[in-house]
């Protein structure tokens, strides 16, 4: 498929097409990442993984579990 590159504002914009978004399990609002390819002069847009809040409250708590055991956890690694 090919898109123009549209100006907006001092920027300039693709769209992305309804059934790529779909494609790629993307929603207006998303964040993504956009890489460029000097060499083969290509761009990759990729979805920016978010952590859920089930993720996030794990992370937390074995991060806590981490700090709080840290001397013993370490003992348990030199045996």
């Amino acid at each position: 498929m090919t898109q123009k590159v549209l100006k907006v504002g001092s920027s300039a914009a693709v769209t992305i097409p309804k059934r790529s978004l779909e494609e790629l399990g993307l929603k207006i609002g998303d964040r993504v990442v956009v890489e460029v390819d000097r060499k083969s002069k290509s761009v990759l847009i990729r979805s920016q993984w978010q952590p859920s809040k089930a993720d996030q409250k794990i992370a937390k708590l074995t991060l806590s579990f981490v700090n709080r055991y840290r001397r013993d956890l370490e003992a348990l690694a030199r045996k």
